[in-house]
């Protein structure tokens, strides 16, 4: 029988009744290779969820841009019908192309396209909560937005979206968004070196607003990730639990989306929230962001 895990506590995303626990599940990694096809085990695939679920993980991210198609359907058939209180957040804004590229989608009928693919692949009358994706592949780009949130709004008034957030945008972008609808949440790359949006979350946290990091460990260069070493050396943890944990610690808006394949890993990464940092490691960890 799996044991339930303290999850870093929890966070209300602003607005409604959906109280999440912050470290939660990033499914993108149950797809096949390159985020292309089915796993190689969809046994093992199911079992992860399921066994997320069951340690007490009530968010899961996901898109029917991976796969595609692919992960949705696996998350249906590994748990549904959902329990009680599971959140799914799904993104729209991009499609695969047959080269396995990642291209956007943001026109009109893509966006409708999008939505009711992740509806029939996730087996849901509404989406408890849609992320527009726009910008490139590792950060935002300027520009308005309004085009394709609006479509968004539309279908969020249709009652086939229940809340909205936005993914890879300027705190420029976000301002122009909540002219046109309330926002949950932002999805951006950070990390303890990747330190881009250190005002952009506090902003948020005063506005009651979800912050969801995307690659807690990428763009390190060695040093850095020797510092990292080294903290989770003392500690008796992977770098990945202690980058997860800084993350917790960093502030109380922020809800963690790991993702693995592996029941093993996926435990590493929920016992990253039981993790207790001390002030001159986290002083430490804070320091390779200024660093860089």
């Amino acid at each position: 029988m799996t044991t339930q895990v303290n999850l870093g506590g929890s966070f209300t995303l602003p607005g409604t009744s959906m109280t999440l626990n912050r470290v939660g599940y990033g499914a993108m990694q149950l797809a096949g290779p390159q985020v292309w096809g089915p796993p190689r085990d969809a046994d093992g695939a199911i079992a992860v969820l399921r066994e997320a679920v069951a340690a007490g993980v009530n968010h899961i991210d996901t898109s029917d841009f991976y796969g595609p198609h692919v992960t949705n359907q696996i998350i249906k058939r590994a748990l549904h019908p959902y329990p009680d209180g599971l959140v799914i957040v799904t993104k729209v804004g991009a499609r695969r192309g047959d080269d396995k590229s990642w291209l956007h989608a943001l026109s009109r009928q893509e966006l409708i396209d999008a939505v009711h693919d992740n509806l029939r692949n996730l087996g849901l009358d509404a989406l408890d909560v849609v992320n527009l994706r726009v910008g490139g592949m590792m950060g935002p780009s300027e520009g308005s937005i309004e085009e394709p949130l609006t479509v968004l709004e539309e279908l969020k008034r249709q009652g086939l979206i229940r809340h909205l957030g936005l993914s890879n945008i300027s705190p420029g972008q976000l301002a122009e968004a909540q002219t046109i609808t309330a926002i949950v949440c932002v999805q951006n790359m950070y990390n303890v070196a990747q330190r881009n949006d250190d005002g952009f979350i506090d902003d948020l946290a005063a506005q009651g607003i979800a912050y969801v990091p995307f690659f807690p460990l990428g763009g390190f260069t060695p040093l850095q990730s020797t510092a990292l070493d080294a903290a989770a050396a003392s500690l008796q943890a992977t770098p990945m639990q202690v980058a997860l944990a800084w993350l917790l610690h960093r502030s109380s808006n922020i809800l963690l989306i790991p993702g693995t394949s592996s029941v093993g890993h996926l435990r590493e990464n929920l016992n990253a929230a039981t993790l207790q940092l001390p002030s001159e490691m986290i002083a430490e960890l804070d320091s390779i962001g200024v660093d860089s």
